[in-house]
This record gives C-alpha cells, sequence and structure tokens, in this order.
C-alpha cells in the first residue's frame, strides 16, 4: 500500500468524493433489509415472487430459495466494497484492485441492467400520460397494481448500480493518479477531445434516434388501423382492450425521445431555441442532458435483456417480424445512446472545477 498526497478539491468539485459513502449507505440498508428478508422469507420481489411481470426478468431463472440470501450477501459485501473505495488516501495495487473493481462494476451491471427489466422503461413512457391523465380516469388503470413493491425495487436496484458505478469510476481514477472529476491525465486521449467526440458523437447520436423511430412507426400504424406486422385478429384484439393506445402513448415517447438525442449533436442542444421564452439564448445545462439520457440508455438496455430472453416475447412476435424488429434494435438503442450522451459531455463539459484541466 502507499499513500497519495493531493491538494483539497474545491467545494464546487466534492460530488465525486461522495459517491462512495452514498453507495455503501444506500446498498447497507438494502441490503439489511433483504436480510430480514431471507430471515422471515418474506419481502423478495423478484422471479417467482413477483405476480406482474417477473417472466420479463432474468432473475426468474434462479430459485427464490437461492437468490433472497444471495441478493442479500451480494447488497451487503457491495457495500463494503464501496466503503473500502472511500478511502482516499489508499492506492492498491496489482491483483487488490483488479479484484475490487472487477466485483464492484459486475454488482453495478447487476443492479443497474439485469435487475430492473422493461417494466421500469415501460413506466417511463407511460409516466406522463398516468400523471396527467390520473385526474380524469384514464387510462384505466388500477394504480394500486402498477406502483408495486416490485416496482419501486428495481429502481432502487437502477439507483444502487448507478451510485455504485459512479464509486468505482471515481475510484478507478483517483488510484490511476488521473483527476476523479473528470478523468484528464497530463495528456488527453485523442478520441476523448471534443472534435473526435463531435465526429463519433454524430453516428451514434443519428443510431441511437433510428431505432426509437422504427419502434413508433408500427405503433403509430396500429393506431391507424394499419396491421403492420401482426395480424388484423391482434389488432382488433389490442382495439377492444385499448392497448392499442398505450401503444401510441409509447410511440410518442419514442418519436420525442428521438428528437430530443437529436439534440445532442444539434445546436439547439447546447442554447435553448428561441421559442423557449425565459430561456431563449442560454445555455443549457450539461446535466440537463445527459443524466436524462444516461438513465434511458440504461433503461433500455436493461429493457433488452429481460424482454429478448422472455419465450412470450418471440411467441406474440411469431419470430422475426416487423412488429418485434424494432425491439430487436434495442441493444443497439442503449449502446448508441449511450455512447452520443459520452460524446456531448465531452464536448461541453469545458475546464474541471478539480483539476484545471481542459
Amino acid at each position: 500500500m502507499t499513500t497519495i498526497t493531493a491538494s483539497p478539491p474545491r467545494p464546487d468539485s466534492r460530488w465525486p468524493d461522495r459517491l462512495a459513502p452514498l453507495a455503501a449507505g444506500w446498498l447497507g440498508l438494502w441490503g439489511v433489509l433483504a436480510l430480514f428478508g431471507t430471515l422471515t422469507g418474506a419481502g423478495y420481489p423478484f422471479g417467482a415472487n413477483d405476480p406482474h411481470g417477473g417472466d420479463a426478468n432474468l432473475l426468474r431463472l434462479v430459485p427464490v430459495q437461492l437468490a433472497t440470501p444471495l441478493f442479500a450477501g451480494v447488497l451487503l459485501t457491495a457495500a463494503v466494497a464501496a466503503l473500502a473505495m472511500s478511502r482516499p488516501a489508499v492506492r492498491p495495487l496489482g491483483a487488490p484492485r483488479a479484484l475490487l473493481a472487477g466485483y464492484a462494476w459486475t454488482v453495478a451491471f447487476v443492479l443497474a441492467v439485469v435487475v430492473p427489466d422493461a417494466r421500469v422503461l415501460v413506466i417511463l413512457g407511460y409516466l406522463p400520460m398516468l400523471i396527467i391523465g390520473a385526474p380524469f380516469g384514464w387510462p384505466p388503470a388500477d394504480y394500486a397494481e402498477v406502483f408495486t413493491w416490485a416496482l419501486f425495487a428495481r429502481f432502487a436496484a437502477l439507483v444502487g448500480g448507478l451510485l455504485l458505478a459512479g464509486a468505482v469510476l471515481a475510484w478507478q481514477r483517483r488510484t490511476a493518479g488521473a483527476c476523479v472529476g473528470c478523468g484528464r491525465h497530463d495528456t488527453d486521449r485523442g478520441w476523448t477531445t471534443p472534435a473526435a467526440a463531435a465526429r463519433w458523437g454524430r453516428w451514434a447520436a443519428g443510431i441511437a434516434a433510428a431505432i426509437p423511430l422504427a419502434y413508433a412507426v408500427t405503433r403509430f400504424a396500429w393506431a391507424a388501423d394499419i396491421p403492420l406486422g401482426i395480424s388484423e385478429e391482434f389488432l382488433t384484439e389490442m382495439q377492444e382492450t385499448g392497448m392499442v393506445w398505450a401503444g401510441l402513448g409509447l410511440g410518442a415517447f419514442a418519436t420525442v425521445g428521438a428528437i430530443l438525442t437529436l439534440g445532442l449533436v444539434q445546436r439547439w442542444g447546447e442554447r435553448f431555441p428561441r421559442w423557449m421564452l425565459g430561456l431563449a439564448g442560454r445555455r443549457v445545462p450539461v446535466k440537463l442532458a445527459v443524466v436524462p439520457a444516461t438513465l434511458v440508455a440504461v433503461a433500455v438496455t436493461a429493457a433488452t435483456l429481460g424482454l429478448l430472453s422472455n419465450p412470450e416475447f418471440w411467441q406474440l412476435t411469431h419470430g422475426f417480424s416487423l412488429a418485434g424488429a424494432p425491439m430487436m434494435l434495442w441493444p443497439f438503442w442503449g449502446v448508441a445512446l449511450g455512447a452520443a450522451t459520452y460524446a456531448y459531455h465531452l464536448r461541453r463539459r469545458g475546464a474541471c472545477p478539480r483539476c484545471d484541466r481542459g
């Protein structure tokens, strides 16, 4: 073990140092609750214990008797790992550093991508409709069956995974001698310069916008009584149950998302357009674009794993069809949106308040 001495960070750049304690607290508290659930035999909300959509979650493959104590153990050990990464003066070398980083990244991936499923993305898509329509009793849904403990647990896992990912990223930067705030070394890598990020970011944004638009086309066609990729009987069934209008809402959400994705490479994504009264001409805060885009990228990737591994999905879409093809592209959507968001961050991050690089 060796020690690192560094000048104290500025007050406005201390947020990376808070990620590890926050992750440790979040995961530790949830781990204690999960341990209590293990002892009482209740509280595990995934797999066979989830009556609403458990078939679309990869945790359905793990027996509840094994998954319950395993989940508690993973959360508690991840909390200990986060605490270890919160010690700024210690730099582990070689195998200990690789093992700690590997375990932390694995748990972060499981919590942020494997535990959540398509339900998180669907709720994000339906949320505007649910909020606006609630006073008018539309859509006719039982909110107690929508906002369940299982749904809350999925969002809790997503938050915990993102906190842990941020903590291990900051820790790796610190132990590698890079700036904890921005990750820069004394010399910038070529592909991370603003000019390079602008080039490859355009391709990523184009792909990330095209895929949800393809998804939206099918939903708009169904709302227009066009059985694109499905049988007329199935379209009639969706019209009778109201599913076609729910699909229209998701298609509208996907279209808005595609337009906002293009903003990552357009001027109006950096300065508010003229028609936005009170904000016209002002700089768009970087986090206002990066945070929601990152959340959607992770949610899309999480939805893909559970959806494409669910046999019912392939039965409903009858294998490869126009109805299911856009969703088969979701893995590329998540990766492309993540890349476009990172390129936007690289272009607009400016000088680091912590190290003054850039």
